[in-house]
């Protein structure tokens, strides 16, 4: 935890210039609007994530080190060649992993996330799941278990080769050449990330495209197609914690008013998107049936308002980096609690880039809970220095008297645009 937390000091900044220089980028270049609220959305989510690792909120049932001990046939060194094998191991229970988040109903939901917004940038590689609470697929790994690869070959290899899967989200590089046949890039993935019938569910691979080519899974780029991209079922808010449960809430309604108790039970496993007979006229659900012709989802805001915006995310930014420096001086429950504060923040924050009238409680509870627990509790003073608890309680005031501001000043002259909870 505490040296995944550190390489997360460096690594959360880095990302942050990149996804905006290539927004800088496609501005000078080709004049491509930069939609702000998309690309702090996807961040917020890339916040939620590495949140939710750093405080071990999930459970693994059978870890890689177990399968290691129990099915290991070989002792082998770890050499170059192991490191090698490993991540080509690694590659392989992705693509399946990734096939299953693409084919079967509840396990689209771990995954609705990443493929959520309607951009395709470097923004959108960072919106991960806080959905799965239990990793049960770590039987992908069995073969490399069997042959004797160290669980630390894997534990070196795992980060790299998920941050290697960052760089082809965009629209920015063309084909590549004799590279096309080897690796996953920006071509493929765009048609993953596509909601045009001829690239649905196609291109499962997360570095290496022959296994797409080797399972029937494969589609090239049409020329002819430019991909459109985001769900089906588009999701409408910017808030990366409705999202990432709007699927499951979903599928628990429809479970809950199926007639038949067969129903009620396979849902869970039909193929993904499936829903009862009747379901689609009795409740109906968004769907969009001509990817060329809708809207993409927007709030407009004011200038001051979206500064606020801005200023919310990288105040934010500086908590999750300051909780990532602390964590090996923090007690379990101090790095909860401050997690629940950042959660809490990030929550508010994107409710009221939805314009929803609720976001006003969130942000009272935020400062209600962030004083409470700084000023009756020992469990915070580590991560503030000499006159570090003056501003935080003045950072919550200001953050309160701008919310109302943009409370009165965006939202209430329109109404609430609060989701439906029946929409869900």
């Amino acid at each position: 935890m505490e040296s995944y937390a550190q390489i997360l000091l460096i690594a959360a900044p880095v990302f942050l210039i990149l996804v905006l220089s290539e927004k800088l980028y496609g501005y000078l270049r080709f004049r491509h609007a930069f939609r702000s609220m998309d690309t702090i959305s996807s961040l917020s989510s890339g916040y939620t994530n590495v949140l939710k690792d750093v405080l071990g909120l999930s459970i693994t049932i059978l870890s890689y080190e177990w399968f290691y001990n129990k099915v290991a046939l070989f002792e082998i060194k770890s050499t170059f060649w192991v490191y090698t094998a490993a991540f080509i191991a690694l590659d392989f229970a992705g693509y399946w992993i990734h096939r299953l988040s693409h084919s079967i109903n509840f396990f689209w939901n771990r995954h609705v996330i990443h493929h959520s917004s309607e951009e395709f940038d470097l923004a959108c590689a960072l919106r991960q799941s806080i959905s799965v609470f239990v990793n049960i697929f770590s039987f992908f790994l069995i073969p490399a278990a069997i042959l004797g690869v160290k669980p630390e070959v894997i534990a070196v290899v795992a980060p790299l080769h998920l941050f290697a899967q960052f760089w082809y989200h965009t629209i920015y590089i063309n084909k590549m050449g004799f590279l096309e046949k080897i690796i996953v890039t920006p071509s493929h993935h765009r048609v993953h990330h596509a909601i045009n019938p001829e690239y649905l569910d196609k291109n499962h691979g997360q570095i290496f495209i022959f296994w797409d080519k080797l399972f029937g899974t494969y589609q090239e780029e049409l020329e002819e197609v430019p991909p459109v991209f985001g769900v089906t079922r588009p999701m409408r808010t910017w808030n990366p914690m409705k999202i990432n449960f709007k699927h499951l809430a979903l599928l628990i309604h429809d479970a809950w008013r199926a007639p038949d108790w067969k129903d009620k039970f396979t849902i869970w496993f039909k193929p993904t998107g499936w829903r009862p007979e009747g379901f689609e006229e009795k409740y109906p659900v968004v769907k969009i049936e001509d990817p060329y012709h809708f809207e993409k989802y927007d709030t407009p805001f004011g200038l001051p308002s979206r500064i606020f915006i801005w200023a919310q995310f990288l105040t934010t930014l500086g908590f999750l980096i300051w909780l990532f420096a602390h964590v090996g001086q923090l007690s379990l429950i101090s790095m909860l609690s401050f997690g629940g504060f950042i959660f809490i923040t990030i929550y508010a924050y994107t409710d009221m880039m939805d314009k929803n009238k609720s976001f006003l409680l969130f942000e009272g509870i935020k400062a209600v809970y962030g004083t409470c627990f700084l000023m009756g509790t020992e469990y915070w003073k580590p991560l503030f220095y000499e006159n570090g608890e003056t501003f935080f309680i003045a950072y919550l005031g200001f953050s309160i008297l701008c919310s109302l501001y943009v409370y009165l000043k965006e939202i209430t002259p329109q109404g609430s645009s609060d989701l439906d909870y029946a929409s869900l």
